[in-house]
């Protein structure tokens, strides 16, 4: 065989010009070339996951991968993967892809909000009209050379290719889709990240909108795909998979680490020092960082409450308005002061509630504000570790502003995660909560529903506040007074 280096310059050209037309033969064919020959430098041989994605979705699309528990080809697809690894960037490219194969197919794509959603279809638009920059630069058009964007119709949202009424559609949760339907459908992180997770009146609107409007687009034979993190067993993925039709989707789930094995999912993405960093409780919250690198739900491995009470409006027969101090311990605790409205019947209706970690000379003044704002009528605080001087200030500076609020405080000496654990079913019950309280007090939200009942937590003031306002009307102790 003849050294390439004795090779003369028009031999060379003209075999770089075969290897180059065999790729873009094969791109056409297969979706992982296809990705390979566009972006060779991510779409590495090495990295087999994204071989596993590409062909995954490719054997969906095509109806040759068979499920072993129905004997028909799969028709819908789950992903879910950590970030930062690939997914969303390979599902704009196969959306390219299946419009080069065949240009009467419509996608209808969804995201968490519009402007996701516009950027998605975006990319996938401006990978069709994709320019070269050089000459021997292999760009979507040298392999689907016929799949032009259709002229004076490339807006963000809604395009076509040409010949075609319409064949791409990018929409927001809660957009309109009427008279529109696709062969597929896409959708992409539907839940935008843990705020939402933590609201479950905001997760039953997804669904509700997912179902009754989205898949109502759905044409025949119509291919599904869902790529998001696991946020909730109250998401999208996390209530298909508690139904039959669980058993029609191929679910890729893959993790950032395999903890049995020890192996990263790409170290060239994420490697194993920058994990560790992630994965250590005082860096990140633990629960989310689960979600998003274990796809591990937020809500489905030890945690301890599960809100369901929340009010539109408090009821008329309020006997008082309360308040509970749980005083920073460290600097890493925040102060937290729960407030409420109580019933004839020993509820609580959560109006307010103050959750900070600035230092005291900045908190005092606050909690003033927090008891005139709200009319306070009763506020216990925790003397422990400097409560103490703070609770004796608060006292100072009501009776200064002549503000009538009987403020208390007591020495704690029951176990904290003890009274948390035992008494959180009573809190759920006996605790009501104003429905935007997930998105207005966001950070409280998250730190009650990321409590473990493990006690592997970074913080535990909020359920402690919690508790502490539930025993002052529900026959709590109180341990040592100090009046």
């Amino acid at each position: 065989m003849k050294d390439t280096t004795g090779l003369s310059r028009d031999e060379k050209e003209i075999k770089y010009q075969l290897s180059r037309e065999l790729k873009i033969r094969r791109a056409k064919t297969n979706f992982w070339a296809f990705c390979q020959v566009l972006e060779p430098d991510f779409y590495k041989e090495d990295r087999k996951h994204l071989k596993i994605l590409c062909d995954s979705l490719q054997g969906v699309y095509e109806s040759t991968i068979i499920n072993p528990l129905t004997n028909k080809p799969y028709r819908k697809i789950m992903i879910n993967m950590p970030p930062r690894h690939g997914k969303s960037r390979t599902l704009i490219l196969f959306c390219m892809w299946i419009l080069g194969i065949n240009t009467e197919n419509r996608i209808i794509s969804c995201s968490y909000n519009d402007d996701q959603a516009s950027d998605f279809s975006r990319y996938v638009r401006d990978g069709i009209m994709q320019k070269k920059n050089l000459e021997y630069e292999v760009i979507f058009k040298d392999i689907f050379a016929k799949t032009k964007i259709k002229d004076g119709n490339a807006s963000f949202q809604k395009w076509a290719l040409d010949g075609q009424f319409f064949n791409y559609i990018g929409t927001g949760l809660q957009g309109s889709l009427t008279g529109k339907g696709a062969k597929v459908i896409l959708s992409d992180d539907l839940v935008k990240d843990s705020e939402v997770a933590f609201n479950e009146i905001a997760l039953d609107k997804i669904w509700q909108w997912y179902t009754g409007t989205f898949l109502s687009r759905k044409e025949q034979n119509c291919m599904e795909i869902m790529n998001m993190t696991r946020w909730s067993k109250k998401d999208p993925c996390g209530r298909i998979l508690a139904t039959k039709d669980s058993v029609n989707w191929l679910v890729l789930k893959m993790e950032a680490y395999n903890e049995r094995t020890g192996k990263m999912l790409c170290d060239e993405l994420l490697n194993k020092d920058d994990y560790d960093f992630m994965a250590d409780p005082e860096n990140f919250d633990n629960a989310i960082f689960r979600a998003n690198y274990h796809q591990e739900p937020l809500d489905i491995k030890g945690q301890l409450y599960n809100f369901r009470n929340f009010y539109k409006e408090i009821p008329n027969d309020i006997v008082k308005t309360i308040a509970f101090a749980d005083t920073a311990d460290m600097g890493k605790d925040y102060l937290s002061i729960p407030v409420a409205d109580v019933d004839s019947n020993d509820n609580l209706y959560i109006k307010d509630w103050l959750y900070t970690r600035e230092p005291f000379e900045i908190t005092e003044n606050k909690t003033i504000e927090l008891i005139k704002d709200n009319k306070i009528q009763e506020m216990l605080i925790e003397s422990n570790s400097g409560g103490r001087q703070f609770a004796r200030n608060i006292e100072r500076l009501v009776q200064e502003s002549r503000m009538y609020c009987l403020i208390d405080w007591f020495h704690q000496t029951e176990n904290k995660i003890g009274r948390i654990l035992s008494k959180s079913s009573n809190v759920e019950s006996k605790v009501f909560f104003p429905e935007d309280f997930p998105i207005k007090y966001r950070e409280v939200w998250g730190a009650l529903l990321s409590f473990q009942k493990d006690g592997k937590n970074k913080n535990d003031d909020a359920p402690d506040s919690l508790t502490g306002l539930f025993e002052m009307v529900n026959n709590g102790s109180m341990a040592v007074w100090e009046m």
